[in-house]
């Protein structure tokens, strides 16, 4: 797990009125991806709709009216998301500032950015068509599939890396990282699922720092541990004692 580096958070949201007026004039030609041919298309469809059978078969719901609602839920959402990514690239958001940090906006800032323009009724669409057919529970469980279970995962590494984690901390923790779970859905690649939590590592990372821990220095003891750990294995190893 890396430090947690800030993305955006504030200065993004200055920027989606500008960002909102770019996408509704559309990209220009000099920017746009090529059109999907109809092969690539028809391919493309296919490789959605597996994925929507397989994340709903893994829920055992038995009950074929509901799996085939919640399939064709998420086979939606994916094409949605693939066809609004590939018409507005990162270019159809100016190359300007971060009104947050002052840096100049990276490629990926600009890409989350016109990516995060998508009308809210898609997002709305998903978590609606999930929730009137399955269970909380079995919500997350699709939620996780999008997101190839970050949320456990990163739950995990604070646990190894804050001492005597609290009740109440991983709650907020939690939380945190659930928000970025439901946010990223929305994006189309690992690459932009991460920059999301990124976004909310930075809200624990500071929640934690707030609230009597300091990140740093348990971060510092975390991997200053596992490398001695290394460093002894490799020893042992090699029939040295340890340093």
């Amino acid at each position: 797990m890396k430090s947690f580096k800030p993305l955006f958070i504030s200065g993004a949201a200055a920027l989606l009125f500008t960002v909102n007026t770019y996408a509704q004039q559309g990209t220009s030609a000099a920017d746009a991806k090529p059109a999907m041919t109809a092969e690539q298309r028809a391919k493309s469809d296919e490789d959605s709709n597996k994925k929507a059978s397989e994340w709903v078969a893994a829920l055992t719901l038995n009950d074929t009216k509901k799996e085939t609602a919640v399939k064709e839920v998420i086979a939606t959402h994916l094409k949605t998301i693939r066809d609004w990514n590939n018409d507005h690239p990162y270019t159809t958001v100016p190359a300007g500032i971060n009104p947050y940090t002052g840096k100049p906006l990276s490629t990926m800032n600009r890409q989350i950015i016109a990516i995060s323009a998508m009308p809210k009724s898609v997002h709305e669409n998903l978590m609606s068509g999930l929730r009137q057919n399955l269970t909380e529970p079995q919500v997350e469980a699709i939620l996780d599939k999008y997101t190839i279970g970050k949320v456990a995962f990163t739950l995990n590494g604070y646990k190894s890396i804050v001492p005597n984690l609290t009740e109440q901390e991983e709650k907020v923790l939690t939380d945190n990282l659930k928000k970025a779970r439901e946010q990223a859905v929305d994006f189309k690649n690992m690459t932009q699922i991460s920059a999301i939590f990124e976004i909310y590592k930075t809200y624990n990372e500071q929640y934690l720092n707030t609230h009597g821990r300091n990140w740093h220095d348990m971060f510092k003891a975390y991997t200053d541990a596992v490398k001695a750990k290394k460093a002894a294995a490799k020893a042992a190893a090699e029939g040295k004692p340890a340093q």
